[in-house]
């Protein structure tokens, strides 16, 4: 009662400041809501910051005990050199501006984090405004009221919901972009390349062009920022001292993407560029025609853009090419810099053998040691001890450890970031592993959702699709992935071989493992054996054998156990069994079974 009768008054001497009932039913409102789309932590940090305000303790609402006791961080914590609750902070106020821009637009109570501290405000908003979907200023609730009761925590929505106009999916992603050349992006993490985008010319000096040029360009940075090796940096032409470009000056801006639009009638013609600064040297260069009159030209459209940010953006892209290349003329130690230690993952990706993976996980390591923030660097360091569990390249063959360190990784990186899709791609495999198949794919499914133009991502889905058993859907995704590259010959020519062997196709199986030129890696050899033996060709099977024994003997003391970890229908397991049997090379005829425990 006594309570009641403070919110009362309280609302009569304001009746733009909501009462404690008010704003806990909103934060439970806010919460329980899957348009609120933060991190469990970031549920638990905005729950935390209300609480002390409520309690009447906003004065303790500092960043340091924001790590301390939200973050779990010891005593040694420093906001300064760890920028983990400005990030944060960030996040929650984004997500909660979109929020109020969807679920609930019609609140009658507005929460908001004012930017320069971790204070939250609250407002109530007048009835007229809640039916025209205005927001009212927030204003900060006194001091001294009771703390409000711990709601039940939500997890992260799946899939990032998909909402309104292409504007508004561009407004959604603009956290990782930095607008007139500044950034604070990666404070926590190594200095990585700066990808600088010039709006789009209009060329054609029409209204309708302008309303091209600009689609196209926030349809491009839309689609590049969903990519984590690279920081994209929209230039605002607007600012008349060109601050924009001459920050751009510094080594990691060396790259500038341009392009021109133009409208002539129904004729739509678009164009792009990437040019390295440093040099002035054109490294890439795109263009599309097309017409309005052909419906639903504006996929098109779409599909320009997103071709051009998985050119660019994407493992092994033109940007990758670009660093690797400058990597190779640079790098005369094996002293690599965290950034360095990426393209190093990227390029023994292209070979798969053992003596790179041992020196790009030491690679990694350090990355990770040296910025503990590094979502990727976690990523490609469990993707590396994956590797080690599955192709045994590590000391010894009982590897739970290994596969542990993996999970460890993979889970370090999702926490730091729920929306890198390297860190979900990690989780994936990891979890695939560890036999927990429907919940990898559940994962791999968000990942896909944050980032559908990935080819890394996209193949990897795709083979865990089809090792699952939905080899039709899995296999699709993997020959897509391949057409839509950029990527090195390997790794999904393997797959596609495997595709083709299950079904059936032994011919176009043998065609694609020869163009995988794989030759270092324990699982094209396998593949090739099973190949070959049900074309009948002993010979080249044994030889496919005997590399096996000679470079990777762990995986044959027990075959059973590798084809369960790997193929998880049995019917799947026993043909490929069957072409192993068919090369005469002394495997055990049937499978064994396996239960799921000890396939981990």
């Amino acid at each position: 009662m006594a309570e009641q009768s403070d919110a009362a008054s309280h609302s009569a001497a304001d009746p733009l400041t909501p009462s404690l009932s008010e704003v806990r039913i909103q934060l439970e409102r806010i919460l329980g809501s899957r348009d609120f789309e933060v991190s469990e932590r970031d549920h638990r940090f905005l729950e935390y910051v209300v609480a002390e305000t409520l309690a009447g303790r906003g004065d303790r609402i500092k960043g340091y005990t924001i790590g301390v006791e939200v973050f779990g961080r010891d005593a040694t914590f420093d906001p300064q050199s760890d920028p983990i609750v400005r990030i944060e902070a960030g996040r929650i106020r984004r997500a909660l501006e979109r929020y109020y821009l969807t679920a609930g637009s019609a609140d009658p109570v507005v929460i908001t984090i004012p930017k320069g501290g971790y204070i939250p405000a609250y407002s109530r908003r007048p009835e007229e405004e809640r039916s025209e979907g205005r927001r009212p200023q927030a204003v900060p609730l006194p001091a001294k009221e009771r703390r409000v009761s711990r709601p039940a925590l939500w997890t992260l929505a799946a899939v990032v919901s998909v909402i309104g106009t292409w504007a508004l999916s561009y407004w959604l992603t603009a956290p990782q972009i930095a607008v007139g050349g500044s950034s604070n992006l990666v404070a926590h993490a190594p200095t990585i390349p700066k990808l600088l985008v010039e709006p789009f010319e209009n060329i054609s000096g029409t209204k309708n062009g302008a309303i091209l040029a600009k689609s196209v360009t926030m349809r491009v940075v839309d689609e590049l920022s969903r990519f984590k090796d690279i920081v994209v940096v929209l230039i605002d032409l607007r600012r008349s001292d060109s601050a924009a470009l001459t920050e751009g000056n510094n080594s990691t801006m060396k790259y500038l993407l341009a392009g021109n639009a133009e409208i002539d009638g129904d004729d739509v013609w678009i164009s792009a560029q990437l040019t390295d600064r440093t040099t002035g040297s054109l490294l890439w260069a795109e263009s599309y025609e097309g017409s309005r009159k052909v419906p639903r030209w504006r996929d098109a459209e779409s599909n320009f853009a997103r071709q051009v940010a998985s050119t660019l953006g994407s493992p092994y892209g033109v940007i990758f090419r670009a660093e690797t290349a400058r990597l190779r003329s640079t790098v005369t130690s094996g002293n690599l810099d965290a950034y360095d230690c990426t393209l190093s993952y990227y390029s023994y990706r292209m070979i798969l053998d053992r003596p790179t993976h041992a020196s790009v996980k030491n690679c990694l390591k350090r990355a990770v040691e040296q910025f503990p923030g590094y979502t990727t660097g976690w990523a490609l360091l469990s993707l590396i001890y994956i590797d080690e569990f599955r192709f045994r390249y590590g000391k010894s063959v009982d590897s739970r450890a290994t596969l542990d360190r993996a999970i460890e990784a993979a889970s370090r990186a999702v926490y730091l970031d729920p929306m890198n899709v390297r860190g979900l791609q990690a989780q994936m495999l990891a979890l695939f592993f560890d036999n927990e198949v429907e919940e990898a794919l559940k994962v791999g499914e968000r990942a896909m959702a944050l980032n559908p133009n990935d080819p890394e991502l996209i193949s990897a889905y795709g083979l865990r699709l089809a090792l699952s058993g939905e080899w039709t859907k899995g296999c699709t995704l993997i020959a897509q992935a391949l057409e839509r590259g950029p990527a090195p010959r390997g790794y999904r020519e393997m797959a596609m071989a495997l595709c083709a062997y299950m079904q059936r196709d032994y011919q176009k199986a043998a065609m694609w493992i020869h163009k995988a030129h794989m030759a270092k890696n324990p699982a094209y050899h396998f593949i090739a054996t099973a190949i070959y033996g049900q074309l009948g060709d002993v010979a080249a099977a044994r030889r496919e054998h005997r590399w096996i024994l000679a470079n990777a003997p762990e995986l044959l003391k027990d075959v059973h156990r590798e084809l369960v970890m790997r193929i998880k229908q049995p019917r799947d397991q026993e043909h490929f069994l069957d072409g192993l049997n068919r090369a005469n090379i002394g495997v055990p005829g049937r499978m064994k079974p396996v239960h799921a425990d000890a396939a981990k």
